[in-house]
Protein backbone atom coordinates (compact mmCIF):
# COMPACT_ATOMS: atom_id res chain seq x y z
CA UNK A 1 0.00 0.00 0.00
CA UNK A 2 2.78 2.41 0.93
CA UNK A 3 4.61 1.78 -2.35
CA UNK A 4 1.40 2.42 -4.30
CA UNK A 5 0.80 5.64 -2.38
CA UNK A 6 4.40 6.74 -3.04
CA UNK A 7 3.96 6.13 -6.78
CA UNK A 8 0.65 7.99 -6.74
CA UNK A 9 2.16 10.96 -4.90
CA UNK A 10 5.09 11.03 -7.33
CA UNK A 11 2.62 11.08 -10.23
CA UNK A 12 0.68 13.85 -8.49
CA UNK A 13 3.83 16.01 -8.22
CA UNK A 14 4.62 15.52 -11.91
CA UNK A 15 1.02 16.10 -13.03
CA UNK A 16 0.82 19.33 -11.01
CA UNK A 17 3.33 20.90 -13.43
CA UNK A 18 0.71 20.94 -16.19
CA UNK A 19 -2.59 22.69 -16.75
CA UNK A 20 -4.41 19.60 -17.98
CA UNK A 21 -4.28 15.83 -17.65
CA UNK A 22 -3.98 15.60 -21.45
CA UNK A 23 -0.83 17.71 -21.46
CA UNK A 24 0.60 15.68 -18.58
CA UNK A 25 -0.23 12.44 -20.40
CA UNK A 26 1.66 13.53 -23.52
CA UNK A 27 4.79 14.46 -21.58
CA UNK A 28 4.70 11.51 -19.16
CA UNK A 29 3.98 8.99 -21.92
CA UNK A 30 0.72 7.83 -20.31
CA UNK A 31 -2.90 7.99 -21.29
CA UNK A 32 -5.13 10.73 -20.02
CA UNK A 33 -7.45 8.10 -18.56
CA UNK A 34 -4.64 6.44 -16.60
CA UNK A 35 -3.57 9.74 -15.04
CA UNK A 36 -7.13 10.75 -14.25
CA UNK A 37 -7.81 7.36 -12.64
CA UNK A 38 -4.69 7.39 -10.47
CA UNK A 39 -5.25 10.97 -9.31
CA UNK A 40 -8.89 10.19 -8.48
CA UNK A 41 -7.79 7.06 -6.59
CA UNK A 42 -5.29 9.13 -4.60
CA UNK A 43 -7.96 11.73 -3.78
CA UNK A 44 -10.31 9.00 -2.53
CA UNK A 45 -7.49 7.42 -0.53
CA UNK A 46 -6.55 10.72 1.14
CA UNK A 47 -10.11 12.02 1.43
CA UNK A 48 -9.27 15.42 -0.11
CA UNK A 49 -9.72 17.08 -3.49
CA UNK A 50 -6.32 17.80 -5.05
CA UNK A 51 -7.42 19.35 -8.35
CA UNK A 52 -10.25 21.63 -9.38
CA UNK A 53 -11.55 20.42 -12.73
CA UNK A 54 -13.19 22.65 -15.33
CA UNK A 55 -13.71 22.85 -19.08
CA UNK A 56 -10.33 24.51 -19.60
CA UNK A 57 -8.34 21.89 -17.73
CA UNK A 58 -7.31 21.42 -14.12
CA UNK A 59 -5.78 23.57 -11.39
CA UNK A 60 -4.55 22.75 -7.93
CA UNK A 61 -6.96 23.14 -5.06
CA UNK A 62 -5.71 24.73 -1.86
CA UNK A 63 -5.23 21.26 -0.37
CA UNK A 64 -3.37 20.25 -3.51
CA UNK A 65 -1.04 23.24 -3.23
CA UNK A 66 -0.29 22.44 0.40
CA UNK A 67 0.43 18.80 -0.41
CA UNK A 68 2.58 19.75 -3.40
CA UNK A 69 4.88 21.94 -1.31
CA UNK A 70 5.43 19.12 1.17
CA UNK A 71 5.90 16.41 -1.44
CA UNK A 72 8.21 18.45 -3.67
CA UNK A 73 10.65 19.08 -0.82
CA UNK A 74 10.58 15.45 0.30
CA UNK A 75 11.07 14.07 -3.20
CA UNK A 76 13.99 16.44 -3.83
CA UNK A 77 15.60 15.20 -0.62
CA UNK A 78 14.99 11.58 -1.63
CA UNK A 79 16.46 12.12 -5.11
CA UNK A 80 19.51 13.87 -3.65
CA UNK A 81 20.05 11.03 -1.21
CA UNK A 82 19.71 8.41 -3.93
CA UNK A 83 22.32 10.19 -6.03
CA UNK A 84 24.59 10.28 -3.02
CA UNK A 85 24.10 6.56 -2.33
CA UNK A 86 24.84 5.67 -5.94
CA UNK A 87 28.35 7.06 -5.42
CA UNK A 88 28.95 8.45 -8.90
CA UNK A 89 32.47 8.65 -10.27
CA UNK A 90 34.39 11.54 -8.67
CA UNK A 91 34.36 14.80 -10.60
CA UNK A 92 37.33 17.12 -10.48
CA UNK A 93 36.61 20.84 -10.29
CA UNK A 94 39.36 23.47 -10.44
CA UNK A 95 38.44 26.90 -9.08
CA UNK A 96 40.81 29.81 -9.65
CA UNK A 97 40.96 32.82 -7.34
CA UNK A 98 43.35 35.04 -5.44
CA UNK A 99 44.69 33.85 -2.10
CA UNK A 100 43.11 37.01 -0.68
CA UNK A 101 39.58 35.93 -1.58
CA UNK A 102 40.26 32.28 -0.78
CA UNK A 103 41.46 32.97 2.75
CA UNK A 104 39.10 35.81 3.66
CA UNK A 105 35.79 34.68 2.14
CA UNK A 106 35.87 31.14 0.78
CA UNK A 107 37.80 29.18 3.40
CA UNK A 108 35.37 29.74 6.32
CA UNK A 109 32.48 28.47 4.18
CA UNK A 110 34.09 25.74 2.09
CA UNK A 111 33.44 22.75 4.36
CA UNK A 112 29.69 22.94 3.70
CA UNK A 113 30.27 22.46 -0.04
CA UNK A 114 32.50 19.44 0.58
CA UNK A 115 29.84 17.91 2.81
CA UNK A 116 27.07 18.52 0.27
CA UNK A 117 29.04 17.26 -2.74
CA UNK A 118 31.46 14.54 -1.61
CA UNK A 119 31.62 13.22 -5.18
CA UNK A 120 33.30 16.44 -6.39
CA UNK A 121 37.06 16.63 -5.89
CA UNK A 122 37.64 20.34 -5.44
CA UNK A 123 40.94 21.99 -6.29
CA UNK A 124 41.51 25.62 -5.32
CA UNK A 125 44.14 27.13 -7.59
CA UNK A 126 45.61 30.47 -6.54
CA UNK A 127 45.89 32.74 -9.55
CA UNK A 128 47.69 36.01 -9.96
CA UNK A 129 46.93 36.46 -13.64
CA UNK A 130 43.15 35.93 -13.98
CA UNK A 131 43.24 35.64 -17.76
CA UNK A 132 43.34 32.74 -20.26
CA UNK A 133 41.62 30.45 -17.77
CA UNK A 134 41.28 27.49 -20.10
CA UNK A 135 45.04 27.19 -20.64
CA UNK A 136 45.46 27.14 -16.86
CA UNK A 137 42.99 24.25 -16.53
CA UNK A 138 40.51 26.37 -14.56
CA UNK A 139 36.80 25.51 -14.73
CA UNK A 140 35.59 28.60 -12.91
CA UNK A 141 37.40 31.68 -11.63
CA UNK A 142 36.40 34.37 -9.17
CA UNK A 143 37.69 37.71 -10.43
CA UNK A 144 37.85 41.10 -8.79
CA UNK A 145 36.95 44.16 -10.82
CA UNK A 146 34.00 45.76 -12.58
CA UNK A 147 33.08 42.82 -14.81
CA UNK A 148 34.18 44.44 -18.08
CA UNK A 149 35.97 41.44 -19.59
CA UNK A 150 35.34 39.98 -23.01
CA UNK A 151 37.49 36.84 -22.88
CA UNK A 152 35.14 34.84 -20.64
CA UNK A 153 31.47 34.53 -19.71
CA UNK A 154 30.82 36.76 -16.70
CA UNK A 155 28.23 36.53 -13.95
CA UNK A 156 28.05 38.99 -11.04
CA UNK A 157 28.56 37.28 -7.73
CA UNK A 158 29.48 39.45 -4.76
CA UNK A 159 29.21 43.26 -5.03
CA UNK A 160 32.01 44.78 -2.95
CA UNK A 161 32.59 48.51 -3.50
CA UNK A 162 36.29 49.35 -3.54
CA UNK A 163 37.88 52.31 -1.71
CA UNK A 164 41.42 53.48 -0.91
CA UNK A 165 43.16 52.28 2.23
CA UNK A 166 46.42 53.26 3.87
CA UNK A 167 48.25 52.84 7.14
CA UNK A 168 48.12 55.24 10.09
CA UNK A 169 50.66 57.65 8.57
CA UNK A 170 48.69 57.82 5.32
CA UNK A 171 45.47 58.55 7.20
CA UNK A 172 47.21 61.33 9.13
CA UNK A 173 48.47 62.83 5.88
CA UNK A 174 44.93 62.92 4.45
CA UNK A 175 43.65 64.55 7.63
CA UNK A 176 46.39 67.18 7.61
CA UNK A 177 46.72 67.97 3.90
CA UNK A 178 43.29 67.11 2.54
CA UNK A 179 42.47 64.42 0.03
CA UNK A 180 43.83 65.99 -3.17
CA UNK A 181 47.22 67.14 -1.79
CA UNK A 182 47.77 63.93 0.14
CA UNK A 183 47.07 61.72 -2.85
CA UNK A 184 49.66 63.56 -4.94
CA UNK A 185 52.30 62.21 -2.54
CA UNK A 186 51.15 58.61 -2.32
CA UNK A 187 52.57 55.64 -4.21
CA UNK A 188 49.64 53.79 -5.76
CA UNK A 189 49.73 50.02 -5.47
CA UNK A 190 48.16 48.18 -8.42
CA UNK A 191 47.50 44.55 -9.26
CA UNK A 192 48.78 44.70 -12.83
CA UNK A 193 50.14 47.18 -15.37
CA UNK A 194 46.96 47.82 -17.33
CA UNK A 195 44.57 48.02 -14.38
CA UNK A 196 42.03 50.85 -14.66
CA UNK A 197 40.86 50.67 -11.05
CA UNK A 198 42.75 53.72 -9.79
CA UNK A 199 41.77 55.72 -12.88
CA UNK A 200 38.14 54.80 -12.23
CA UNK A 201 38.44 55.85 -8.59
CA UNK A 202 40.03 59.24 -9.39
CA UNK A 203 37.14 59.83 -11.78
CA UNK A 204 34.57 59.07 -9.07
CA UNK A 205 36.41 61.28 -6.55
CA UNK A 206 36.78 64.05 -9.18
CA UNK A 207 40.51 64.33 -8.50
CA UNK A 208 43.38 64.73 -10.91
CA UNK A 209 44.91 61.30 -11.33
CA UNK A 210 48.23 60.66 -9.63
CA UNK A 211 50.99 60.88 -12.26
CA UNK A 212 53.89 59.82 -10.04
CA UNK A 213 56.27 57.42 -11.73
CA UNK A 214 56.78 55.21 -8.69
CA UNK A 215 53.53 53.26 -9.00
CA UNK A 216 54.15 49.80 -7.55
CA UNK A 217 52.75 46.63 -9.16
CA UNK A 218 51.92 43.89 -6.60
CA UNK A 219 49.73 41.19 -8.20
CA UNK A 220 49.07 39.21 -4.99
CA UNK A 221 46.32 40.97 -2.99
CA UNK A 222 47.48 39.60 0.37
CA UNK A 223 51.00 40.87 -0.28
CA UNK A 224 49.49 44.19 -1.34
CA UNK A 225 47.61 44.48 1.97
CA UNK A 226 50.81 43.91 3.89
CA UNK A 227 52.64 46.43 1.71
CA UNK A 228 50.05 49.06 2.64
CA UNK A 229 50.44 48.26 6.34
CA UNK A 230 54.22 48.56 5.94
CA UNK A 231 53.86 52.02 4.41
CA UNK A 232 54.88 51.18 0.85
CA UNK A 233 51.85 52.93 -0.62
CA UNK A 234 48.07 52.91 -0.70
CA UNK A 235 45.72 50.44 -2.40
CA UNK A 236 42.11 49.89 -3.33
CA UNK A 237 40.45 47.36 -1.08
CA UNK A 238 37.00 46.37 0.14
CA UNK A 239 35.10 45.04 3.14
CA UNK A 240 37.29 41.93 3.22
CA UNK A 241 39.94 43.98 5.06
CA UNK A 242 37.53 44.77 7.89
CA UNK A 243 39.70 42.86 10.37
CA UNK A 244 42.71 45.08 9.66
CA UNK A 245 40.55 48.19 9.83
CA UNK A 246 39.11 47.01 13.15
CA UNK A 247 42.63 46.51 14.52
CA UNK A 248 43.77 49.93 13.34
CA UNK A 249 46.46 48.63 10.99
CA UNK A 250 44.55 49.87 7.93
CA UNK A 251 42.43 52.98 7.50
CA UNK A 252 39.86 53.92 4.91
CA UNK A 253 41.13 57.14 3.34
CA UNK A 254 38.02 58.43 1.55
CA UNK A 255 34.27 58.14 1.38
CA UNK A 256 34.45 57.83 -2.43
CA UNK A 257 34.13 54.27 -3.70
CA UNK A 258 33.80 52.21 -6.85
CA UNK A 259 30.25 50.96 -6.47
CA UNK A 260 30.33 48.69 -9.54
CA UNK A 261 33.40 46.78 -8.35
CA UNK A 262 33.27 43.43 -6.64
CA UNK A 263 33.74 39.73 -7.33
CA UNK A 264 32.55 38.14 -10.55
CA UNK A 265 32.34 34.55 -11.69
CA UNK A 266 34.31 33.97 -14.87
CA UNK A 267 33.55 30.87 -16.95
CA UNK A 268 35.79 29.64 -19.80
CA UNK A 269 33.86 28.79 -22.95
CA UNK A 270 31.58 25.79 -22.44
CA UNK A 271 32.35 25.36 -18.74
CA UNK A 272 29.25 26.93 -17.20
CA UNK A 273 26.90 24.06 -18.11
CA UNK A 274 29.01 21.23 -16.68
CA UNK A 275 27.43 19.53 -13.63
CA UNK A 276 30.32 20.21 -11.23
CA UNK A 277 30.50 23.90 -12.18
CA UNK A 278 26.72 24.23 -11.86
CA UNK A 279 26.83 22.64 -8.40
CA UNK A 280 29.58 24.99 -7.20
CA UNK A 281 27.87 28.01 -8.74
CA UNK A 282 24.56 27.15 -7.01
CA UNK A 283 26.37 26.68 -3.71
CA UNK A 284 28.13 30.04 -4.10
CA UNK A 285 24.86 31.87 -4.76
CA UNK A 286 23.26 30.37 -1.65
CA UNK A 287 26.23 31.25 0.59
CA UNK A 288 27.12 34.75 -0.50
Amino acid sequence: MYFKRYDALRLFVETAKFSSFSEAADILNMTKGAISYQIKTLENDLGIRLFDRNSRGVSLSQSGQDLLETCRTDFEDIEAKLLQLQKPAPQTLTIGMSTYFASRWLSPRLMTFMQMYPEIQLRIQPIVNPFDLKSQGIDLAIRWGNGCWSDVEIEQFLPCPAWPVGNHEAAEKVNNLGLEKAFKNFTLLRDHDDSNAWSDWFGVAKLTENTRSDTLIIPDPNVRVQAVIDGQGIALNDILVEEEIGKGTLFRLSKYELTDYGYYLAFPEGAKATPAVMAFNNWLQKNR
